[in-house]
C-alpha cells in the first residue's frame, strides 16, 4: 500500500474538509510501524503502516489527553480521529504538532543533563494512575510485559550470530535479565524512548511523541536508551535520576539486548545493534 501525500490528501477532504486546504508534506523522520506527515504548520496526520499498529490509533485517542497534563514536556494531541477511506483501509489520526528537533548527538548539547531530563519524564509518566489499563500486551508489542515472551526468538538469534558475537556472554545476560522477574506495581511506560521520538529544543529534552507501544505495566523496557544512545557518565545519571532497582536495570538490559540481537540477525550491516551488543555483555 502506498501511503503518500495524496493519500493524506484524499483523506483529508473527504472526512476533514475545513483542514484540506492546508498544505501536507512528509516528516523527515517518519517511522516504521506509522507514516507521518506535517498538515499546516501546527498538525500532523499519522497513519498506520500495516494492521499490526492499528491497535494504537484508539489507544493515544483515549490515553494522550489523560497523560498529557501530567508530564514536564508536551506530547502529541489528538486532533481529528479519522476512519478508513479513500482506499485506506484503517484508522488514523490528526494531531497536535511538537515542536523540536529529533535527538541526535549533534543537538543534544549535555547527554548527562539530557538523561536526567528523560528520566524526569519517565518518572511523572509513571506516577500517571489509570487503574491498570491499558494493560501490556499485543497492542504494546509486550513491552510492559514479561521477557520471556521473546526468549525462543532471542536465543534463535544468538545462535544464528555464532561467530560474529560472544554468545556465551549474550546467553548469560539474557538469562541473568529473565531471572531478574518483576513484582513492581503497574506503572505507565512509553515503550520506544529511542532517539527519533525524542524532540529537544536548545539541546534539551522538549518533547516525546510515538506512544504506540505504550501501557500499563513494567517499566523496565524504558530503560533501553541507556544502551542505545546514551554514554557511561549519562547512563550512570539515567539510573540515579530514575531511581530503579538493580534487577529493572538488568531486564532494561535484557530488552536492549534482544532489539539489538534479532536487529543484527536480521541485517549483518547493523553495526549500531553489533555495538550495543558488545556494551551490554562487557562486565
Amino acid at each position: 500500500m502506498i501511503i503518500d501525500v495524496a493519500l493524506v490528501r484524499r483523506l483529508l477532504a473527504e472526512q476533514f474538509p475545513q483542514w484540506a486546504d492546508l498544505p501536507v508534506a512528509p516528516v523527515a523522520v517518519g517511522g516504521n510501524d506509522n507514516r507521518t506527515f506535517h498538515i499546516g504548520d501546527g498538525m500532523t496526520a499519522r497513519l498506520p503502516s500495516a494492521e499490526g499498529y492499528v491497535a494504537s490509533v484508539e489507544k493515544e485517542q483515549r490515553w494522550l489527553p489523560v497523560l498529557a497534563p501530567h508530564l514536564p514536556v508536551p506530547i502529541p494531541a489528538p486532533l481529528g480521529h479519522g476512519r478508513p477511506g479513500a482506499g485506506y483501509p484503517w484508522p488514523w489520526s490528526v494531531n497536535r504538532w511538537v515542536d523540536g528537533d529529533t535527538a541526535r548527538r549533534d543537538t543534544v548539547t549535555d547527554l548527562t543533563a539530557f538523561a536526567v531530563d528523560l528520566a524526569g519524564f519517565a518518572t511523572a509518566l509513571q506516577g500517571v494512575d489509570t487503574g491498570g489499563e491499558p494493560a501490556a500486551g499485543r497492542h504494546s508489542f509486550w513491552r510492559g510485559a514479561a521477557l520471556d515472551h521473546y526468549d525462543d526468538e532471542t536465543r534463535k538469534s544468538i545462535a544464528a550470530l555464532d561467530g560474529r558475537i560472544d554468545g556465551a556472554a549474550a546467553t548469560a545476560e539474557w538469562d541473568a535479565a529473565l531471572a531478574a522477574e518483576w513484582r513492581g506495581r503497574p506503572v505507565w511506560f512509553h515503550g520506544d524512548f529511542a532517539p527519533g521520538n525524542l524532540l529537544v529544543r536548545a539541546g534539551r529534552l522538549a518533547g516525546v511523541i510515538d506512544f504506540g507501544t505504550s501501557g500499563v505495566g513494567d517499566p523496565a523496557c524504558d530503560t533501553v536508551i541507556a544502551w542505545t544512545f546514551l554514554d557511561a557518565p549519562a547512563r550512570v545519571a539515567f539510573k540515579e535520576a530514575l531511581g530503579v532497582d538493580d534487577a529493572t536495570w538488568q531486564r532494561g538490559r535484557g530488552w536492549a539486548l534482544w532489539k539489538a540481537l534479532i536487529t543484527l540477525a536480521q541485517d549483518a550491516t547493523a553495526t549500531a545493534a553489533a555495538r550495543e551488543i558488545a556494551l551490554i555483555t562487557r562486565r
